[in-house]
C-alpha cells in the first residue's frame, strides 16, 4: 500500500499481486506458498543484519546495572547507571565494572580495558586518566566524576557505529535498487501482455492467468537484490569480532579496491611510547650501565615526563630496585635533579651539559649521532660530572614487517611511510618494517599532497593513522584507517575503519575479507541471473508449474543469502589471515 501511494514499484509489491492473482484463480496454496518463502528470504537478509551488531552490541551487557554515587556531602548512595548525569561523582570499589566514561578524580588502581581496546593487560589509572565504561577495576578504589553522558560514551559510540554499517548501502546496492525500481516496470507489463494478448485470441481466463503470475514471479529480481548485502555485512560482523571496525558497507566494498596503503609513523607502525634503546657510557666516568640506570630511574621515580617513564620501564625490565629519592626539582624543558644514594643526579636534555664545568667532545659527539639516527638524547650527570647518554626511541609495534609483507604481496606494489619526523628516525624505522617509500618532514599540508599525488596517478590510497594529528590526510585518502588506543574519540567519528586492538595483521586480514566478500557479491549475482533466466525462458516456452517457479526463484533467493552468510564462519577469518 505504500508503495503505491508513492506510485513505485518493488518486489514486495510484485510478490503480493502475483499472490492474490494465485489465490483469485483457486491457487490458494501456491499463493500461500509464495507468501512463506518471501518472508523467509527476507528473514535470511534480516538476520544477516542482525549478526552484524551482535558481537558488538554484546559489550552493553557489561555494563553494569546499578553504581555508586557519591554526593557532595560525601554520603554514598546507589542508583541505576542510566540515572548518572555528567559531573556526578561515582566510587569504583575493587574488581567492580565501571559504570560510565568518566575522570578520575582520586585514588589509584589497574583497570581491566580489554572491552574496549583489547588491551590484553590492566592499565594504570592515577587521577586526570580516563576511563570507560563496562571496563573492569583492579585491586584499588578509585573516585571518579563522569564526564560523558551514557549515549555518547565509547562503547556506546562502538555501537552506534556498528548499527549505522547495518543501515548503510554499499554502491552496488544502491545501483541495484535504482535496477530494481526501472526492471519491475517490465515485468509488469510483461506481465499484462502475457496476459491480455492471448486472451484476445481465444485463450482460456484460468491457464491463462496464471501462466502471467508465475511470469512475474520468476522474473521478480529477489534474488539479485538480496545478493549484495548478506556477504559485505556478514563481513563487517566477522571482522567486528576480530577487532576491527569497519564504518560502513560502503568502506567494506571499497576496502576491496586498495592498491596502495601508506602508512604514518608514530603511534601507527610505532607503540607511540618512548624506550631506551642505548645507553651510551662515558668511557672516564667509573659507571657501569646498571648502575648509571639506577641512579637516572631514582631521579626521575617522582617525574611525570613520559621520558621518565621510559627510564622507569627499562630499570624494572633490567630487575633493578628504584631507590628513594631526595632534594627532588623538576625545570621544565630542561630535567630533573634528585639525591639518590647520598649522589646528586640530574637527568634530562643535552641544554644540561651547559651548567657543567668541563664536558669532554665524547658526550656531544654519542648525543649528536643518536640524534642523528632519530633517537632522543636524554643525558645523565653525576655529581656535575657526565656519566652517560641515554638514547630513547619509539618501538616498532610487533608484526609491522610481516604486515608490510602481506599489504605488498595483496596490493602488488610498494608501501608509503608519510611521517614528520626527521629523515633519519624515519629511515630507521622504514629499514625495520621493510618499507622503502620513505617521505619524512612532512607538515600537515605536505602529507595531504602526497596522498594526492598517489591519487593522480590513478592509486586507490588507503591511509593509517592515529586518527589525531593525521585528520587531514585521512580525510583525502580513498579510505582510512585509525588505531584505537590512541586518539580513539577522534578515529571513531572520523575513521572509516578502526583497528581497536592496534593490531596491524588485522589490516591485511579485513583487506583479503573485504575481496572475497566482493567474490561472493559476483557470484551471487551470477547465480541469480541464472535462476531468473532459465525460469523466465522456461514459462515462455515451455509450462512451468506456479509451485516450480515459486520454489526455483525463492529458492534461488534462499541460495545467495545462504552465500553471503558465509563470511560469518570463524574459518573465513582465518583464510583472510592468510590472504584468501
Amino acid at each position: 500500500m505504500r508503495a503505491l501511494r508513492e506510485w513505485t514499484l518493488d518486489v514486495d509489491l510484485l510478490m503480493i499481486v502475483a499472490a492474490l492473482g494465485a489465490a483469485g484463480i483457486g491457487q490458494v496454496f501456491d499463493g500461500a506458498l509464495l507468501i512463506v518463502i518471501f518472508a523467509t528470504s527476507g528473514a535470511l537478509e534480516a538476520f544477516a543484519t542482525a549478526r552484524t551488531a551482535d558481537s558488538v552490541r554484546a559489550l552493553l551487557d557489561l555494563a553494569p546495572e546499578r553504581t555508586t554515587r557519591v554526593r557532595d556531602d560525601g554520603t554514598e548512595d546507589t542508583i541505576d547507571t542510566a540515572e548518572l548525569a555528567v559531573g556526578d561523582l561515582i566510587r569504583v570499589r575493587p574488581g567492580e565494572r565501571i559504570g560510565a566514561d568518566a575522570v578520575v578524580v582520586d585514588g589509584a588502581s589497574d583497570v581491566d580495558q580489554a572491552s574496549i581496546t583489547g588491551e590484553p593487560l590492566p592499565v594504570a589509572k592515577h587521577p586526570g586518566d580516563e576511563v570507560y565504561a563496562s571496563t573492569v577495576n583492579g585491586a584499588g578504589s578509585l573516585l571518579a566524576r563522569v564526564h560523558r553522558p551514557a549515549a555518547e560514551s565509547v562503547i556506546a559510540r562502538i555501537v552506534a557505529l556498528v548499527e549505522e554499517a547495518s543501515a548503510t548501502k554499499a554502491r552496488t546496492q544502491l545501483f541495484i535498487e535504482k535496477v530494481e525500481q526501472s526492471y519491475s516496470v517490465g515485468p509488469v507489463v510483461a506481465t499484462l501482455a502475457l496476459f491480455a494478448v492471448p486472451l484476445a485470441f481465444g485463450a482460456a481466463l484460468q491457464p491463462t492467468l496464471l501462466r502471467a503470475m508465475t511470469f512475474m514471479i520468476v522474473a521478480s529480481p529477489c534474488a539479485v537484490v538480496l545478493a549484495t548485502m548478506p556477504p559485505l555485512l556478514s563481513a563487517i560482523a566477522l571482522a567486528g569480532r576480530h577487532g576491527v571496525l569497519v564504518k560502513s558497507a560502503v568502506v567494506m566494498e571499497q576496502l576491496a579496491d586498495t592498491d596502495v596503503v601508506a602508512f604514518d609513523k608514530t603511534g601507527t607502525l610505532t607503540e607511540g611510547t618512548p624506550r631506551i634503546a642505548e645507553i651510551h657510557l662515558i668511557a672516564d666516568s667509573g659507571h657501569a650501565e646498571d648502575t648509571l640506570l639506577r641512579l637516572a630511574a631514582g631521579a626521575e621515580h617522582l617525574s611525570e615526563h613520559p621520558l621518565a617513564a621510559a627510564v622507569l620501564a627499562a630499570a624494572r625490565d633490567r630487575g633493578l630496585a628504584v631507590p628513594a629519592a631526595h632534594d627532588f626539582a623538576s625545570t621544565p624543558g630542561r630535567g630533573v635533579a634528585a639525591t639518590v644514594d647520598g649522589r646528586r643526579a640530574r637527568v634530562g636534555s643535552p641544554t644540561l651539559l651547559d651548567d657543567v664545568a668541563r664536558v669532554d667532545p665524547q658526550v656531544h659527539a654519542l648525543v649528536d649521532t643518536s640524534q642523528a639516527a632519530g633517537r632522543t638524547a636524554v643525558v645523565v650527570i653525576v655529581d656535575d660530572a657526565p656519566a652517560g647518554v641515554l638514547a630513547l626511541a619509539d618501538r616498532v609495534r610487533p608484526h609491522a614487517a610481516a604486515t608490510v609483507t602481506a599489504l605488498t604481496t595483496l596490493t602488488g606494489t610498494t608501501l608509503a611511510l608519510l611521517t614528520g619526523d626527521n629523515p633519519g628516525a624515519a629511515g630507521r624505522l622504514a629499514a625495520e618494517a621493510g618499507i622503502a617509500d620513505v617521505h619524512a618532514a612532512l607538515l600537515l599540508a605536505d602529507k595531504v599532497d602526497r596522498v594526492r599525488a598517489l591519487q593522480r596517478d590513478g592509486r586507490r590510497v588507503l591511509l593509517v593513522g592515529d586518527g589525531v594529528n593525521d585528520a587531514p590526510a585521512l580525510a583525502a585518502a580513498d579510505t582510512d584507517v585509525a588505531m584505537g588506543r590512541h586518539g580513539s574519540d577522534l578515529a571513531l567519528q572520523t575513521a572509516d575503519a578502526v583497528l581497536v586492538r592496534d593490531d596491524l595483521t588485522t589490516l591485511p586480514a579485513v583487506i583479503a575479507l573485504s575481496r572475497r566478500a566482493r567474490r561472493l557479491v559476483t557470484a551471487n549475482l551470477v547465480i541469480a541471473g541464472t535462476f531468473i533466466t532459465v525460469l523466465v525462458a522456461w514459462d515462455l516456452i515451455g509450462h512451468l508449474p506456479l509451485p516450480l517457479g515459486v520454489a526455483g526463484h525463492e529458492g534461488s533467493t534462499v541460495v545467495v543469502g545462504l552465500n553471503g552468510l558465509r563470511l560469518l564462519q570463524s574459518r573465513a577469518w582465518r583464510r583472510a589471515l592468510a590472504g584468501r
